[in-house]
């Protein structure tokens, strides 16, 4: 790029200040999205198209790994633990997890170099707008769909308490949707600060629940039975398919059916790459969120999943009970450790936290579906007046439709529900899946580009790692799983279509979506040498730059001032929470 073109870019957030909306749209075209990544793009007539930078460090970080801790690590463990057994879970919940790090460090780094609204932008920018029109559709259909089946389970969690024959279920659908209305309405900076304590307590609850399998592993439990690795030898290490699949072929079609479940336990984990349009420095906030999602996958995940298998084994009459039952403290397999242990009161403390999960999950599902209906408006992948945002930076419009989708909940107010959760936990699979397939294809581009324009990294705030190996890796295992996720339908006496159609049905989705928009607006893949790598890039270096500033000056205070929260959360705290 001349440097006359790289200085017409640079200067294009402080030009133009007589444009009219339409024409800042036109600006926005390319897939720059910036109206929020760049906060002195547009001036003040432009301010009703503009989302607020309005979330510290700890909110993004605590966003990330909260998005990824619901019932899929909760209640969806039990069902692949009854499947396929401890070793097989615990080596595919590893494997998924290390993919998923790898898709968040590639996410971390164009987000830490430019934050857009949503992966529609980094992908219409990076690659081409047939591949944003596709991510971003697929991803909102994912969130349309998730919303109310979030609802669903918080529901159905009720039932532990109180029966539907007592209490109708659309009665706590009601009140569920009500809430995450009133705190999505209200403004990113309070949804960052509910998220942030909501997301601590699941953090908290999860330690919990880590200590006190291993204290019931070592034998601390009421019943005094030490299990250490006892379930590993048997009933066994892994578990085989059927009586007509078994030995070795067996324990693996066991282990490979288990990686839908893997996928939707892990979900959630790129909000960051959304929130990063709303986060104060992001190439200070983003960067520290995608470094700790290591070592909380391994804490978290791992960890857990390890002790879990050492405590509950996958024949055991409890579990198998628990994998039929509805979403709930009932179904999840760490209930059925307590039990076995002998100890009273905590799966009704434990479904308390269920309840917390789903809540949690439900309140960010409808943040990212309305941030990414946004996004594709900017992007002008959707009408623009889903661009519009009110004094509090809340799209408004984007936020009505993706409420009018929750109301899908409704639907499972029947005894069927629990059949429909499954069906939903399928059709999220896929589409998460393939946002990740989009997001290390974007990533690829974004660093050919890179190459071709800088040379190297050097000026960078945040590199992903073991680049660009580990991303094509991660891309040939991700679109694996993607195939393979649930070809068990093919193995019985008889075809479940209803589940093939579920756990595949996002792929044709997402191939129309592509294809159509390429033969409508005749796109073209981006050549790395013309890929846009500055506009918008001169208000992040002011941004970093000042939080440089910002934050010498918070270490100098806290070296002159005694050592009070700030110190203590910095020191000990900041890794976790």
């Amino acid at each position: 790029m001349s440097e006359s073109l790289e200085k017409k870019n640079a200067g294009i957030l402080y030009s133009n200040e007589t444009l009219e909306e339409d024409v800042a749209f036109d600006k926005l075209e390319r897939g720059a999205s910036g109206a929020s990544a760049a906060g002195a793009s547009v001036d003040g007539k432009h301010e009703g198209i503009r989302l607020k930078k309005a979330l510290e460090a700890r909110h993004v970080s605590m966003i990330a790994i909260g998005g990824s801790l619901g019932t899929g690590l909760l209640i969806g463990t039990g069902s692949s633990l009854a499947s396929a057994g401890p070793a097989s879970i615990l080596i595919s919940y590893s494997f998924v997890g290390l993919l998923v790090y790898t898709v968040m460090a590639c996410l971390g780094e164009m987000a830490a170099f430019i934050p857009l609204d949503g992966f529609t932008s980094y992908a219409s920018r990076y690659v081409d707008p047939a591949l944003g029109f596709a991510v971003g559709y697929c991803y909102l259909f994912k969130y349309f769909i998730v919303t109310p089946n979030q609802l669903t389970a918080g529901a159905m969690v009720m039932q532990y308490w109180v029966s539907r024959e007592k209490v109708n279920p659309g009665v706590w659908i009601t009140i569920f949707l009500v809430l995450i209305v009133l705190i999505n309405t209200v403004g990113v900076r309070f949804f960052g600060e509910f998220e942030f304590w909501l997301s601590s307590v699941k953090v908290l609850v999860m330690l919990g629940l880590i200590l006190l399998l291993f204290i019931i592993m070592l034998g601390g439990g009421p019943n005094h039975d030490r299990t250490g690795f006892r379930y590993w030898r048997d009933p066994g290490a892994f578990k085989p398919y059927s009586e007509a699949i078994s030995g070795s072929k067996g324990k693996f079609v066991s282990f490979a059916s288990v990686f839908a479940l893997a996928l939707f336990a892990y979900t959630g984990t790129e909000l960051c790459g959304i929130v990063a349009a709303e986060a104060k420095n992001p190439r200070r906030s983003v960067p520290r969120a995608i470094k700790l999602t290591l070592y909380r996958i391994v804490l978290f995940y791992v960890i857990s999943i390890l002790l879990l298998g050492m405590t509950v084994a996958y024949n055991d009459p409890l579990l198998i009970k628990a994998k039929k039952m509805s979403t709930s403290a009932a179904a999840s397999p760490f209930v059925v450790a307590i039990k076995n242990a002998g100890i009273p009161v905590l799966p009704h403390i434990f479904n308390a936290c269920v309840l917390l999960f789903v809540f949690s999950a439900c309140n960010s599902d409808l943040y990212v579906a309305s941030r990414t209906l946004y996004g594709l408006a900017i992007d002008r992948k959707a009408p623009k007046i889903f661009a519009k945002t009110n004094g509090w930076g809340v799209p408004y419009y984007s936020l009505a439709v993706s409420v009018l989708f929750c109301l899908l909940a409704y639907m499972n107010v029947s005894s069927g529900s629990a059949q429909i959760f499954n069906y939903f936990v399928n059709v999220v699979s896929i589409f998460g899946l393939l946002s990740w397939i989009s997001i290390l294809i974007t990533y690829l581009r974004f660093h050919k580009a890179v190459i071709a324009q800088f040379g190297d990294k050097s000026g960078f705030s945040y590199t992903a790692p073991f680049q660009p190996w580990s991303t094509w890796v991660s891309l040939f295992f991700c679109c694996l799983i993607g195939l393979i996720k649930n070809y068990t339908v093919f193995l019985g006496h008889t075809f479940d279509y209803k589940t093939f159609i579920s756990g595949y049905i996002g792929i044709p989705v997402y191939a129309i979506c592509y294809v159509g928009y390429k033969l409508v607006h005749r796109s073209k893949l981006i050549k790395p040498e013309d890929v846009d790598l500055y506009t918008f890039k001169a208000a992040i270096d002011a941004e970093e730059e000042e939080g440089k500033l910002l934050e010498l000056e918070r270490k100098e205070q806290l070296k002159s001032s005694p050592k009070n929260l700030t110190w203590f959360y910095d020191t000990f705290l900041g890794w976790i929470f």
